[in-house]
């Protein structure tokens, strides 16, 4: 176990990577195209997806695909280093970071799915393609990124137990219940910018919490 407790601990270090590509590509391409902003109409968005097909299919893979793989093995790995000390707190942490995974991983299906089918039809029916990306965007956004309640679910429960079990250090800990509480307050529509927060403080937990499941041992 303490062999995939490092496994576990680069895939954390991975993932923080992944979300700086998301927060790379959105600063540089999709923000200055304004790419997924309602004050755009839906038809400039295909354009845009047209001119970008490889790009945002990159994209995806990385932020969803590769991000949800990532993700199974930081929970169960996770799980064995703070299951000592609380573990039907562990379990229920467990089963919200599963859960996220695979809403990220069908985002991404979705996405990628939608991508080539919105492409294909904008060659022969422009209006009908911009009504298409209308509808799967808002499907893809309801499913993995509109909102971050499970994300932060799974990360507060998870700064809990790891408290609970002093498994992770205390200040990683406090970290995980304020990215985990930014998480939970994108529920409330005037709070959704608490995303910005909950992204930016899981790239610095993800690193964190990397570095103690590939350095330290697990409490017995």
């Amino acid at each position: 176990m303490v062999g995939f407790q490092r496994v576990g601990g680069l895939a954390a270090i991975l993932a923080a990577a992944t979300y700086l590509v998301g927060f790379w590509a959105y600063f540089t391409v999709l923000g200055p195209a304004n790419y997924g902003s309602s004050l755009i109409p839906p038809s400039q968005h295909v354009e845009f997806l047209v001119e970008n097909q490889p790009f945002m299919h990159l994209w995806n893979l990385i932020i969803f695909i590769l991000n949800a793989i990532l993700m199974v093995v930081i929970s169960v790995a996770v799980h064995h280093r703070i299951k000592h000390g609380c573990e039907q707190l562990a379990q229920t942490a467990t089963v919200f970071g599963l859960i996220w995974a695979g809403l990220i991983l069908a985002s991404g299906m979705v996405a990628n799915i939608s991508l080539e089918q919105i492409v294909k039809l904008a060659a022969t029916d422009p209006e009908e393609a911009a009504t298409l990306w209308l509808a799967l965007t808002t499907v893809e956004e309801g499913i993995g990124g509109g909102n971050e309640i499970t994300g932060g679910m799974w990360i507060l429960l998870v700064s809990w137990a790891a408290q609970w079990a002093r498994s992770i250090p205390s200040v990683i800990n406090l970290l995980g219940l304020i990215v985990g509480g930014a998480g939970v307050l994108t529920m409330v529509p005037a709070l959704t910018e608490a995303a910005t927060v909950f992204g930016l403080g899981f790239i610095v937990w993800f690193v964190l919490v990397g570095f103690v499941l590939l350095f330290t041992k697990a409490r017995t």
